[in-house]
């Protein structure tokens, strides 16, 4: 497998999952 391919996929879970916890937990991020 590419590593180009894990990174890209690392990068787009974090973003995900930043976003999941900004939606349900504002309060962390204000």
């Amino acid at each position: 497998m590419n590593a180009l391919y894990i990174i890209v996929g690392l990068v787009a879970f974090g973003l995900l999952a930043y976003l999941v916890l900004a939606l349900l937990k504002p309060e962390i991020f204000s």
